[in-house]
């Protein structure tokens, strides 16, 4: 099998799936560079798992091509299972077992001898933070450890494809830092993480690039600040000191923006849409002194990933609750790493 084009580690093309009368995907289309963090949005139903089951090989496509790290899913899934990981939204560690168990364990049972995977779990809890806490079982973790240890454990064969199916799910902030910094750390390292999630803000903190896709098809593919460009400019916002200035204020306002500025009189506010925040906010700042007109409160905002979300597919992302993250179907027969152990 040639190597995949370009440094690509998945590529798919014209992807197709259908269940019944469900066209699930109606033409998806990937290009994932090597090292990268790819993100995958779109709405509940919108194709996005069927895409990941198609690339690890859990689901034939009815039409299409994909190739993982230069193999074809279809006719070559043996070689793609060996190169990837798969991390999906439930752990899947032994909480009866320490740490450092549940990875050697996982090590046996990708075939290592007992004294590699001793030496590939000790370099995982030392990669993912976790050497402190080896000995200790993960009923005692936090919910960030927890997964840093489900992570390590995709990770025995050091995969060079990562899938991660929405890791963070049911995380708080601080589990979803830690959570974040392994996968940029995976990632520096040469991994390349093919990423879903319903946290805009985790795919606008870790993605390099993003696909959204909804109805089965590809919407657009940009970076997070690429896509969040497409809705518009920054946004000058004002509050006056005295009510009596907006008028003032919104004419000085409106020569550095690109529509006519809003004037909110209850707020007493001015905002505007401007090309260049950054030089705006400092021109339109010296020129406020210099009239003598006094502002309580100035700054710029910047679309954020939730409003070109919101805008690309005309609805809000909707976050997987507990109880339904819990009800999932998984794969029959899944092991930690997510694959079929009698297919792997």
């Amino acid at each position: 099998m040639p190597p995949t084009p370009f440094g690509l580690a998945v590529e798919a093309e014209g992807l197709t799936k259908r269940y019944g009368d469900n066209l699930a995907l109606d033409g998806v289309d990937l290009a994932v560079p090597r090292g990268t963090v790819h993100g995958l949005l779109g709405p509940n139903g919108a194709g996005k798992t069927t895409t990941v089951r198609i690339l690890t090989t859990l689901t034939r496509p009815d039409g299409g091509r994909a190739h993982v790290v230069g193999h074809d899913v279809a006719s070559a899934p043996r070689q793609v299972r060996r190169v990837i990981g798969l991390t999906g939204q439930q752990t899947t560690v032994d909480d009866l077992l320490t740490a450092r168990q549940n990875l050697t364990m996982f090590g046996r049972l990708f075939r290592l001898d007992k004294a590699a995977a001793q030496r590939r779990a000790a370099e995982l809890l030392e990669q993912f933070s976790l050497a402190e806490a080896a000995d200790r079982a993960p009923k005692k973790f936090s919910g960030g450890m927890r997964r840093r240890l489900d992570l390590a454990a995709s990770m025995i064969l050091a995969p060079a494809v990562l899938f991660l199916d929405e890791p963070t799910t049911g995380l708080d902030p601080a589990g979803r830092r830690e959570v974040w910094q392994a996968v940029r750390e995976l990632a520096a390292a040469g991994t390349t993480v093919l990423l879903t999630t319903h946290y805009l803000d985790e795919a606008d903190q870790l993605c390099d690039r993003i696909s959204v896709i909804d109805h089965g098809q590809n919407f657009v593919e940009d970076t997070p600040a690429g896509l969040k460009r497409r809705i518009g400019d920054d946004r000058l916002e004002i509050v006056v000191a005295d009510p009596a200035d907006l008028g003032a204020v919104a004419r000085l306002v409106a020569r550095a923006a690109t529509a006519e500025p809003v004037v909110d009189e209850t707020a007493s506010t001015v905002g505007a849409p401007v090309p260049d925040g950054v030089r705006a906010l400092t021109e339109v700042a010296a020129e406020l002194r210099s009239s003598g007109l006094e502002v309580a409160d100035i700054g710029l905002r910047r679309p954020t990933l939730d409003e070109a979300f919101l805008q690309l597919t005309g609805q809000r992302p909707e976050p997987m609750s507990a109880s339904t993250a819990a009800s999932a179907p998984k794969p029959a027969g899944a092991s930690a790493s997510g694959i079929p152990e009698e297919t792997r």
